[in-house]
């Protein structure tokens, strides 16, 4: 397949998304690295930094980018699909099928790579789910006009967490809605079946609402000055919203405190919580990742791009990709060394994972380069896309 010409500023536009995308997927492989071989040394949401050692809260702290990277890039290239297609009920209808799609793998393929269970007892609901709902609400929202779309996103994002303190008991009427929307909790289908919602659903529309919103900035019309302009101008505003409120310290987030020197104090300033996600947390990661953004678009061309741009092109085929890895190198770690830490293998230290993180992005990049370049090079084949 011939390489693209980056040098035009179509491609840098393309190529900056796939980027960012690319390393908030390592980033997550990361964390997934993590949640397999560190089960042991659990960390709650948000984290308690007076026993996390440094390096293992840095180490979650950069997956905190992955879901609102993926989210709002999602609407971002929905809007991107709808500039191609020149026709908003192909966008519409594109949206309401992939989001259904990426509803039921999380049901299936994607929870049994975490549990290995079937039939299963517990099933949960992560990042594909939020995504795939995301995409449904987005369906309908995206024929709102476009300052209306932002005022709501906005407004999702900012006030969500007025409604932290409410909350209904299971046997209220208004449970699951609520658990799914908003309270992180447990919902009890059956004697055997129960669904955790770990990613509430309600800040993620705020989150997909504004990257459909700045679509125009990316459209092939659109002058890449303005554009980093802009990107330059909502990173820095994020990042200063999310300063001036954790210096005032009341909303949306549990207060940071002085810890025994300056590095703990600095680990309770960055502690956000994730489940939902606060608009600190929010303000924090989504400006990061438009600074990245901006970052990549003008590192346009460069080598190092082009890995994290592979990654970035093929994301739910590594999803699954690496999910299944990780856990058959689980299974075979156990069968080799045993259970080292109670009832979980595990690493004795934080630097294994990074070791392994690494190891891994590196075997598992030419399955990823294969599958991106199919998926380029067979359009007619339509089941692709959905991956």
């Amino acid at each position: 397949m011939p390489s693209p010409d980056l040098t035009s500023p179509a491609a840098a536009r393309l190529q900056s998304i796939d980027a960012l995308r690319g390393l908030v997927i390592l980033f997550m492989l990361l964390d997934h690295v993590r949640e397999t071989f560190l089960l042991h040394m659990q960390v709650p949401d948000p984290m308690d930094v007076a026993v996390t050692e440094p390096a293992l809260f840095f180490s979650r702290t950069l997956a905190h980018l992955c879901a609102p990277v993926f989210i709002f890039l999602t609407g971002l290239s929905a809007f991107l699909y709808g500039e191609k297609h020149q026709d908003r009920r192909a966008v519409s209808s594109f949206l309401l099928k992939r989001g259904l799609f990426l509803v039921a793998l999380e049901f299936t393929l994607v929870n049994f790579a975490w549990t290995f269970q079937f039939p299963p007892q517990v099933i949960y609901l992560q990042v594909i789910w939020a995504i795939g709902l995301s995409m449904l609400a987005l369906s309908a929202l995206l024929w709102l006009p476009r300052p209306a779309l932002i005022v709501l996103g906005l407004v999702i994002i900012g006030g969500h967490n007025l409604l932290d303190p409410l909350q209904f008991a299971a046997d209220s009427a208004l449970h699951v809605p609520w658990a799914i929307l908003h309270d992180r909790g447990w919902i009890e289908v059956s004697e055997n079946l129960r669904l955790r919602t770990s990613y509430p659903l309600l800040p993620w529309i705020g989150v997909i609402a504004l990257g459909y919103a700045v679509g125009p900035w990316f459209a092939r019309n659109a002058d890449p000055e303005r554009r980093q302009r802009y990107l330059g101008g909502w990173a820095q505003g994020a990042l200063l919203t999310f300063v001036l409120l954790r210096l005032v310290n009341s909303y949306g987030e549990q207060p940071w405190v002085v810890g025994e020197d300056g590095l703990r104090t600095l680990m309770s300033l960055f502690n956000v919580t994730k489940y939902p996600p606060s608009l600190l947390f929010l303000c924090l990661t989504l400006g990061c990742g438009l600074l990245l953004l901006r970052y990549f678009e003008r590192k346009q061309g460069r080598a190092w791009l082009r890995p994290l741009s592979v990654f970035g092109a093929a994301p739910m085929f590594f999803y699954l990709l690496h999910l299944y890895v990780l856990k058959l190198l689980y299974i075979a770690a156990v069968a080799i060394w045993g259970l080292n830490h109670g009832n979980h293998f595990g690493f004795d230290a934080v630097w294994p994972l990074w070791l392994c993180t690494v190891a891994l992005a590196v075997v598992l990049f030419p399955a990823v380069r294969w599958f991106a370049e199919l998926k380029a090079r067979r359009r007619d084949i339509t089941w692709l896309k959905y991956l």
